[in-house]
């Protein structure tokens, strides 16, 4: 599932109530008006200030003044207008309360597939670190429209976000986020198949008996720069990735974007098998000593 269809699933996922935002989604030409003005609520989203599903929410309440007038559903505005929210829809906004799971393998991000459990069975407070330090209590209401941003393999393990807060979701997996992903990458070196596009410049090795141990000896320094840049997976062009050996067997590796398997995928097409994937870092935020199986919440002051 591409990031676009997983952030459609989140808006999907907001109850009727506007409580759990829409994190915003493509431009929208009705959110547009004369003389360069848009919807109120596409520009409070742009801002940071809400999601479109939220602002509405609010403005519905008469809790959002567009200068010092109470705003009306679907009104238009100028970039330079100033826009101020009520405390009471800070205080909403303030429980919204955003998770960070160590995914283990064998658990799915979102919805439950093929008897697999899902990440959110997890978020339970015997599964709680007990080195959180975050000033929050668990209630079971703080899993109601908790939906991962983004998704982590089944088969890899790391850093998973889960949010009930559409502006995170937006931020982490919106069709303009360049959001960094890092992840730790364990390989195998099995060559080429023929139908590489460039044939000849290595030999193929038995998938059965793939070389494990100092790839980094064995793996062409120019595989290594396709890596970074230059591969296509869907017919679409690849963005520029950052790609490091972090030892022998290991690659450090580092997107802005999402497609399904990626790394798996762009490893495959230069020879490589992946043997192990972990994702340590979002952003600013980093798994760190997180244990696996276990969450903590984003803390207040944390901004990926």
């Amino acid at each position: 599932m591409t990031d676009s269809k997983r952030l459609a699933t989140f808006r999907r996922a907001a109850p009727p109530s506007g409580k759990v935002p829409n994190p915003g989604g493509p431009a929208n030409s009705a959110a547009l008006g004369a003389n360069g003005t848009l919807r109120l609520n596409k520009r409070m989203a742009e801002l940071g200030l809400a999601s479109r599903r939220e602002a509405d929410d609010w403005i519905g309440r008469g809790w959002v003044k567009v200068n010092g007038e109470v705003a009306t559903m679907g009104m238009q505005v100028t970039p330079d207008v100033r826009i101020e929210v009520s405390k009471q829809a800070q205080g909403q906004q303030a429980n919204q309360v955003t998770i960070l799971l160590n995914k283990p393998m064998g658990i799915v991000s979102g919805q439950a597939e093929d008897g697999h459990l899902p990440a959110i069975t997890l978020i339970q407070p015997q599964n709680r670190w007990a080195e959180d330090n975050a000033r929050f209590f668990f209630h079971p209401k703080q899993l109601q429209s908790l939906v991962p941003a983004g998704r982590l393999d089944i088969d890899s393990i790391g850093l998973l976000v889960l949010t009930q807060d559409g502006r995170v979701a937006r931020q982490l997996i919106g069709e303009d986020s360049v959001m960094e992903k890092e992840y730790l990458v364990r390989v195998a070196y099995t060559g080429l198949n023929q139908v590489d596009p460039h044939p000849g410049q290595l030999t193929r090795i038995d998938d059965n008996d793939p070389i494990t141990s100092n790839v980094q000896a064995v793996f062409p320094p120019a595989m290594l720069e396709r890596l970074r840049h230059g591969l296509s997976l869907d017919g679409q062009s690849l963005k520029p990735a950052k790609v490091s050996w972090q030892n022998p067997e290991q690659l450090r590796v580092v997107l802005t974007e999402g497609k399904k398997r990626q790394i798996r995928r762009m490893c495959e097409l230069v020879g490589l098998k992946v043997v192990g994937l972990k994702r340590v870092r979002i952003g600013h935020v980093m798994l760190g000593n997180l244990p696996l199986g276990q969450w903590r919440y984003l803390a207040p002051h944390e901004r990926f």
